[in-house]
C-alpha cells in the first residue's frame, strides 16, 4: 500500500517581514517567508515553514513545481489530505487540499 501524500499550491511572498501562514485564499495556500528568493533561500524557508506547521520532518516537504515562481506545487510526504487539513486548521475540512498516489 503506497503511503500517503498531499499536494498543496502554494503562493508565497518572500522578503516579508516573518515568517508567517496567511491563510487559504481560493485554492491557494498564502505563506510570506523573510528570505530572499535568490540562492533558494525562500524555498528553503517555505519547506521549513510548512514542516513545522505540518509536525513533519523538512525532508517530506518538497517542492515539485515553480521552484522559481511565487506560485509553488508542494508535496508532503506521508501525510493524508485530512491530518495536513487538521494540521492546518481548515474550516469544514479538506477543502483545496489534494490527495495524491505515491509512485513506487
Amino acid at each position: 500500500m503506497p503511503l500517503p501524500e498531499t499536494r498543496l499550491t502554494v503562493e508565497v511572498r518572500p522578503r516579508a517581514g516573518r515568517d508567517e501562514i496567511v491563510g487559504w485564499q481560493g485554492s491557494r495556500l498564502r505563506v510570506r517567508v523573510t528570505a530572499p528568493p535568490a540562492d533558494g533561500a525562500a524555498n528553503e524557508a517555505v519547506r521549513a515553514l510548512l514542516a513545522e506547521r505540518l509536525g513533519c520532518a523538512p525532508s517530506r516537504v518538497e517542492i515539485v513545481r515553480g521552484h522559481t515562481a511565487r506560485t509553488k506545487i508542494v508535496r508532503v510526504a506521508g501525510l493524508a489530505p485530512d491530518e495536513a487539513a487538521t494540521r492546518l486548521a481548515l474550516p469544514g475540512g479538506a477543502g483545496p487540499i489534494r490527495a495524491a498516489a505515491r509512485s513506487a
